[in-house]
């Protein structure tokens, strides 16, 4: 997989399939729909009419299925007819585990995607997911064919006309983001290490013409980045925060991203075991994620001023390690006393979010984290866990979610009821959880925000990502889809407004949809 190249068109012309292998895929309502001419030029002359309309009377998804057509050289495949309302209508999950399973072998092969017009994003990030770009197998060294996996829409129902050049373009870049950040958070820290994390965002600033700001090493310490520093200050690699920032004219508001960025977490002193330590190159998610996004949202125009923050660190065990019972002063100036190495990743974004307030001057801050084992518990293995300080953000993350296909649901916001759990005696906070059963997803959120203020006027958002960044031992390439989807409304590109929370379906209020000369609403 990891040399297939992923190509978009509008037609993906005809071919015997003995020498392009296809895979039909869609709901088997939207496949009955798919006329035979559409298909006569990629079956012929393996199969004919009858053998197609017989497969599909065989198809029983439960939740999905799927029939050969010829051989191993063309499949039919159906997703779910129906999913529930906590899910995406696309079923994106599903079809990246169909894709996986049922599209044949070969060096040059097609898929075509029958859906709505709505389901394309979803679908398209979906595809995309089944084709990892790491790979250190050493017999994928020996292989030097480029291998190309095309994909052509058939779009079905309402506005289903021929995909647009800007479409197409718009899927590129979003796969490539959804790839890349896969590709990142499945390469082991031997090789992504935190100056190598620096080196990929200094590749996309480069392709997008931006130099980024970069503070590290001794001079987080000197400028009070302390939750930065104090946890990567053990590693044979340095510390750093990292900033691209786009910055066009015109823009009515700014936005920062954070992102977590551990390249690998032992737990620092409060080591982790060795069941729960493998697995953790993927602690930098939320990062990597971040930079997709950032690369495909700036490819398809931006309107608003985007900052994304890099929070890198490697917590490493050593003589300069961090101890518990040591406090730190983090960039807010707040104190916190250490009493668990390994709840790292608040400190790190508090830092993060902390500059994105006081330095960036941001309107609304979003941080994207793995940030806490008990997400997977609170909202399960697919659905990332959004806590916010707005009721407006909240309903929104969980519909962009539904219309791209990385699902969230909302944790309980009530600090109230819940920051005291972080109670020191001796500093204005610890750093973890004093009952570990007292939503510790949400108060591990809440420390990230405590930094900003509970009472800050501007919108908060925080995504826990722990449990749907992976898929058994493969990266997702989760967040770059929702964060594109999220904030489409300030994007140039019809697809991303089409899939943004407001959505061109018109189910907002005429009101809601206008922009008034001070202020782009995004929800």
């Amino acid at each position: 997989m990891a040399n297939v190249q992923l190509e978009f068109q509008a037609s993906a012309g005809e071919a015997d399939p003995q020498s392009r292998p296809l895979l039909v895929l869609g709901q088997l309502h939207n496949l009955h729909r798919l006329p035979w001419a559409q298909l006569r030029g990629k079956l012929q002359p393996r199969v004919t009419e009858e053998i197609w309309q017989s497969a599909l009377s065989t198809l029983n998804p439960n939740p999905t299925d799927s029939c050969p057509l010829y051989l191993n050289y063309a499949t039919v495949a159906a997703l779910p007819s129906r999913v529930s309302r906590h899910n995406s209508p696309s079923a994106a999950q599903f079809i990246t585990r169909l894709v996986r399973n049922c599209l044949p072998g070969g060096v040059n092969r097609c898929i075509v995607m029958v859906c709505e017009r709505s389901e394309v994003f979803a679908s398209a990030c979906a595809l995309a997911r089944a084709f990892p770009l790491f790979t250190h197998r050493s017999s994928a060294s020996r292989r030097t064919e480029k291998k190309t996996v095309t994909v052509e829409f058939f779009l079905v129902g309402q506005n289903n006309g021929p995909m647009e050049v800007a479409t197409l373009k718009c899927l590129a870049s979003a796969t490539e983001g959804v790839r890349l950040a896969a590709r990142i958070v499945d390469t082991p820290c031997n090789e992504m290490n935190t100056d190598n994390f620096l080196e990929e965002i200094k590749k996309v600033g480069k392709d997008l013409g931006i130099t980024p700001t970069i503070i590290r090493d001794e001079e987080l310490k000197e400028r009070g980045f302390g939750g930065i520093y104090g946890v990567g200050k053990a590693a044979l690699h340095p510390p750093a925060l990292a900033v691209l920032s786009h910055t066009p004219d015109g823009a009515t508001q700014t936005i920062a991203w954070v992102g977590k960025g551990i390249v690998y977490d032992t737990g620092g002193l409060s080591i982790k075991g060795k069941t729960t330590m493998p697995g953790m190159k993927r602690d930098c998610g939320g990062a990597a994620a971040i930079l997709g996004a950032f690369k495909a949202t700036v490819k398809q125009g931006f309107k608003d001023n985007l900052h994304a923050v890099f929070c890198l660190a490697e917590n490493a065990v050593g003589p300069c390690a961090t101890r518990p019972d040591d406090i730190h002063v983090l960039y807010s100036g707040k104190t916190v006393e250490i009493n668990n190495t390994d709840a790292e990743g608040r400190l790190i974004l508090a830092d993060g979010v902390a500059y994105a307030c006081k330095d960036l001057g941001a309107d609304i801050i979003l941080d994207m984290a793995t940030l806490t084992g008990a997400q997977g518990i609170a909202t399960g293995k697919y659905h990332a866990a959004v806590l916010t300080n707005n009721e407006e953000w909240e309903k929104a993350c969980v519909k962009a979610g539904r219309n791209c296909g990385d699902l969230v649901h909302p944790l309980v916001y009530c600090p109230e009821l819940h920051f005291s759990e972080f109670t020191s005696a001796v500093a204005d906070m610890k750093n973890s959880v004093a009952d570990r059963d007292n939503t510790p997803s949400s108060c591990a959120g809440l420390f990230i925000a405590s930094h900003i203020g509970f009472d800050w006027p501007g919108v908060w958002v925080h995504i826990d990502i722990a449990a749907p960044v992976h898929a058994g031992e493969r990266a997702t390439g989760y967040g770059v889809a929702l964060l594109l989807s999220l904030f489409g409304g300030a994007s140039e590109d019809p697809l991303l407004n089409l899939v943004s929370p407001l959505g061109c379906n018109g189910d907002s209020p005429p009101e809601e949809m206008e922009r008034d000369s001070k202020r782009r609403r995004l929800v």
